[in-house]
């Protein structure tokens, strides 16, 4: 190295500190940070804008680009932004400028756009290059009195410059226009609200420092969004307020309407703030194409300039109100969270409506107050040079003749000074003076404009020295610019009846529940099964595999909850609805995807009921004729997984279920033709760990078929039905009540035609019955059309079966299902 250059290495530190790395991350990480909220992300209370919307308003207003001036490219108004004070690149900058001029995007526009500036569907806006703006007329507002010394200025990025630290802000533009923006840590989402109730509220507060929420919330009803539809509830609105933190739920406005063929379509004519119409009808569309919406056989958007329309076009027949129910879960209503989060005195805080007014006041009153300031300055150095001009008319021909005698102009001055006490100013002015205005009309004007002057300066003193009148001041224009610029609401605020619930958006209607040995499942409206005559076929009512069987057929209202109790004596709850809705020819889903069956385990009896009454009992029977009776109580909180219900012996099932009370008698039916009736007390109240007790004595190679639950004052018939397709009604009265566990009577004779019997039920004239063989043929026949005979009959044909088919079980319609 050259001796020349010095070592760098011999040159001596001006000043080394040492600091720990994570207090220097700590504290360099808190100095982003509050760059970023106080530079960048976060608005300020007094004027509503963050940095970039309120320079783009600066630039704007500097290059005479007004709401009276004509449009000017976009790419001019961001150069100048970009070059002038906000030194960020171009696409920020541009983006805020569209967003500026969205009219469903701000509530009051603050700049007029004028070509395409993006919409609703979520489409960008075309190029700065393309674009032409200028400022909206409120947006002058913000401005108005900024040339009046009423902000602080500070110097622009590169100091060749000054910037507004904040706007004066005629109204309250936080509130009115709403902001968003995450900062580091923390992130604000203000609603836009109604620039007249805003200014009322306001208002309220001006007059009445007191006020509460409440008062305020009777001028602000709540959140007013560009995009109109509703705000469910007022609870919400008003946490919002309270706290400055809310959850508020925004539903799309739906109409509906019928088409020229009686068909039903729901229109949503306005759509959540902040939503992108395209994807909600996209969402919409697959939901539909998914089964997830049942019921619409078109969807269309026929949304044009003057307005949102999405159509939906129901199917003839289909439950409006269920599908305005599955729109309402998914896609048109959505939750805005309130945050209102503010820079105060430059540091972020969460503020209440009635703090963000207060704020907004105290900036107003200082702007007033510096404005009044201004204005009293000027006056007073007007009225000054009036002064001056009145005297030198009362001494005019002096005034002359000491001006004509004075060798130049500055002569004349210093002589007007020293001879007539004018001040620099004045004499100034006097010599500048054009003989027209020593007339004596002209004269006139300048007494009337000097009284004039005086009245201003009294006023301003009267606002300065007094705070009522500086507030009354602030009212008044307040009140001009609602007269002005103030349009009526568009968000309506309806009642909040419920958050839809699952249960909502299904139909309640009369469903026909299918199970087959291999534990498939499915559900199918029983209105599509219309009666037949006794004897017929049926029709298909399920597609079994060969290795399988129909098992249970039974009837249940789509909001019942369903007890399934199964061979191995568990139970398990479901909703009717989660059982799978398909069609005739379906083979059904399996039951393990909605209950935890174990290997073996199918369900053999199912229970419908919302609700168990206090001194009801559960009554089960099992194949090997015992009965126990438990508690419904019991059965109240049944687990995902399952309950036991019933402890079994090895090789004994669960076979039947009924719900009673203290005055029912049991009637049990064995697979041979005989039956039992005995008195339910008979059967002691236990547990659901118990076995139960013998409820009838069963000759070899019997089994119990099923149970009915009745009473003395029955009116109606036993119903009993065989394997292989007959049946018959005989009056329960028949039936004599007998001590539990004995042998019973005959029922029915069994032997080779009839085959062994299926099922008992306790049926009525009017009841209908749903049969269903093991292949999957079902159909649907009145109780009427099966002959009442008596006891230990052979029955008549109710099912034509088919060789190697066999009457599978039976259900009851009952009578009020089937008007």
């Amino acid at each position: 190295m050259s001796s020349d250059v010095p070592d760098p290495t011999d040159v001596d530190a001006a000043r080394v500190e040492h600091v720990r790395v994570e207090d220097e991350m700590e504290q360099s990480y808190i100095d982003y940070a509050m760059s970023v909220i106080a530079g960048r992300a976060l608005p300020d209370v007094r004027d509503g804008l963050k940095p970039v919307h309120r320079r783009i308003l600066y630039a704007m207003n500097e290059m005479g680009v007004t709401s009276r001036s004509s449009h000017r490219k976009s790419s001019s108004v961001v150069g100048e932004t970009m070059g002038d004070y906000h030194p960020h690149g171009d696409k920020a900058i541009y983006d805020t400028l569209v967003r500026l001029s969205q009219d469903f995007s701000m509530r009051h526009p603050l700049v007029d756009g004028q070509g395409n500036f993006g919409s609703m569907d979520g489409d960008p806006a075309a190029a700065m290059r393309y674009t032409e703006a200028r400022m909206g007329a409120l947006a002058e507002e913000l401005l108005a009195d900024i040339d009046k010394d009423t902000v602080d200025f500070q110097s622009n990025y590169d100091d060749r410059l000054t910037e507004p630290e904040v706007l004066p802000s005629a109204f309250p533009n936080l509130l009115v226009n709403g902001s968003s923006g995450i900062a580091v840590g923390m992130s604000t989402n203000i609603p836009p609200h109604n620039l007249g109730e805003v200014i009322d509220a306001t208002v309220e507060l001006i007059d009445n420092p007191d006020v509460g929420i409440d008062g305020l919330m009777d001028h602000i009803k709540g959140p007013d969004f560009p995009t109109g539809a509703n705000i469910v509830g007022r609870d919400a609105i008003y946490s919002a307020y309270s706290t400055g933190r809310g959850r508020i739920r925004v539903r799309a406005e739906m109409e509906l309407e019928e088409t020229e063929t009686g068909r039903d379509r729901i229109v949503v004519t306005e759509i959540p703030f902040q939503e992108n119409k395209a994807r909600m009808v996209e969402r919409i569309a697959e939901d539909i194409n998914e089964g997830k919406i049942e019921g619409v056989s078109d969807l269309r958007d026929e949304s044009d300039r003057n307005g949102v329309r999405v159509v939906i076009e129901c199917k003839r027949g289909a439950n409006v109100e269920l599908v305005k129910n599955q729109l309402l879960e998914s896609h048109v209503e959505r939750t805005f969270g309130v945050i209102n989060l503010a820079l105060v005195d430059g540091q972020p805080r969460v503020l209440t409506l009635k703090e963000t007014l207060e704020h907004y006041v105290e900036h107003r009153k200082e702007v007033v107050r510096r404005r009044s300031e201004y204005d009293l300055a000027e006056a007073e150095d007007r009225a000054h040079i009036l002064e001056g001009r009145l005297h030198a008319l009362e001494h005019v021909d002096d005034v002359v003749e000491a001006i004509q005698d004075s060798e130049d102009r500055d002569a004349a001055k210093t002589r007007l000074r020293e001879d007539f006490e004018f001040s620099e100013e004045q004499a100034d002015h006097v010599v500048r003076m054009q003989l027209g205005s020593l007339t004596s009309l002209e004269s006139e004007e300048i007494e009337q404009e000097y009284e004039s002057v005086q009245a201003t300066i009294e006023r301003l003193e009267t606002i300065l020295d007094d705070e009522s009148e500086l507030l009354s001041v602030i009212k008044e224009e307040l009140l001009e610019i609602k007269d002005e610029y103030a349009n009526d609401r568009r968000t309506k605020i309806i009642e909040d009846v419920g958050t839809v619930t699952h249960e909502d958006l299904i139909a309640e209607e009369e469903v026909v529940v299918v199970i087959t040995e291999d534990d498939y499942v499915k559900r199918m409206p029983a209105a599509n099964f219309d009666p037949q005559g006794r004897g017929g076929k049926g029709i298909i009512g399920a597609d079994v595999k060969a290795e399988d069987r129909v098992s249970k057929v039974f009837r249940a209202n789509t909001h019942d909850y369903l007890l399934c109790f199964t061979n191995h004596g568990q139970v398990y709850q479901l909703k009717t609805y989660e059982i799978p809705e398909m069609g005739r020819t379906a083979r059904g889903k399996s039951a393990i995807n909605l209950i935890d069956l174990d290997d073996g385990e199918e369900i053999t009896a199912v229970v419908a009921t919302d609700e168990f009454e206090s001194d009801e009992c559960v009554t089960m029977a099992t194949r090997d004729g015992y009965v126990k009776r438990t508690a419904a109580t019991e059965f109240e909180n049944v687990l995902s997984t399952g309950i036991i219900a019933a402890n079994l012996e090895d090789g004994d099932e669960l076979v039947d279920v009924a719900v009673t009370d203290d005055s029912k008698d049991i009637v049990l039916a064995t697979e041979g033709g005989m039956t039992i009736r005995f008195d339910v007390g008979d059967v002691r109240q236990m547990g659901r760990n118990a076995r139960g007790v013998g409820g009838i004595k069963l000759q070899d190679g019997d089994r119990v078929a099923g149970m009915v639950a009745t009473d003395e004052d029955d009116e109606n018939s036993l119903l009993t039905v065989t394997q292989n397709g007959y049946g018959k009604r005989t009056p329960l009265s028949e039936y004599r009540c007998q001590s539990r566990y004995g042998k019973g009577l005959i029922d029915i004779k069994t032997g080779e035609r009839n085959g062994p019997v299926t099922t008992v039920k306790s049926v009525s004239e009017d009841d209908h019955l749903a049969l269903m063989s093991e292949r999957g043929q079902i159909m649907r026949i009145p109780a009427a059309d099966i002959s009442q005979v008596g006891r230990n009959t052979m029955g008549v044909t109710v099912m034509d079966v088919e060789e190697g088919d066999a009457v599978a079980s039976v259900d009851v319609l009952p009578a009020a299902d089937n008007q």
